[in-house]
């Protein structure tokens, strides 16, 4: 569990918080110290989610995708030779189901956020304002994934990418372009 939380601090520049939430009470939130492992796995034993997010201060260079499958993931986040884009975190919340944290290079206001995760299949449920992950490394209490031996699946830290960040574009203007040459083969898709 110490090197999930080395490396998420890696990812997120030492710039995160975590958070224990409670359907009922509500979230409260933690410094992401290895010395509280045991607590947020107390936490988490006794129904609890256990959530992760950059601070303020960085969270318009991170972008969540979520609720997605395996094959959004090979479509958007790895390139055709098999390796992944740049500046991604993967974790596997459930069986089959995913989020993708994306590093971008460059900040990300909301209404890029908004473009950008309904081009990459996000829940649309899921505004990209104050937006938490699961952490991995803890289990997905959600109900509906409790097994028939009251167990909850583990959320699992596939892919971490700390060294190299996205270039995600700014969205394409909904103005009509001009009389220029345009290159109708070109995807937005190759850049990020």
């Amino acid at each position: 569990m110490e090197r999930i939380f080395q490396k998420i601090n890696r990812y997120f520049y030492g710039k995160w918080h975590i958070a224990v939430l409670d359907l009922e009470r509500g979230r409260w939130t933690n410094e992401p110290n290895t010395n509280y492992i045991p607590y947020f796995k107390a936490e988490n034993a006794n129904g609890r989610h256990i959530l992760i997010q950059p601070l303020k201060d960085i969270a318009c260079f991170y972008m969540l995708v979520d609720d997605i499958n395996w094959s959004f993931i090979l479509k958007h986040h790895i390139h055709s030779n098999g390796k992944w884009k740049p500046g991604r975190m993967v974790v596997e919340t459930s069986p089959g189901n995913y989020q993708v944290w994306i590093h971008s290079e460059q900040a990300l206001s909301t209404n890029d956020k908004l473009y950008w995760l309904q081009k990459l299949c996000s829940d649309p449920g899921a505004h990209p304002g104050n937006r938490w992950g699961r952490c991995p490394g803890f289990r997905n209490r959600k109900a509906i994934y409790r097994n028939s031996h009251n167990q909850y699946p583990l959320s699992k830290l596939v892919w971490v990418d700390w060294r190299y960040l996205a270039n995600v574009p700014k969205p394409l203007s909904t103005q009509p372009w001009g009389g220029v040459c345009q290159n109708s083969h070109l995807s937005r898709m190759d850049y990020i």
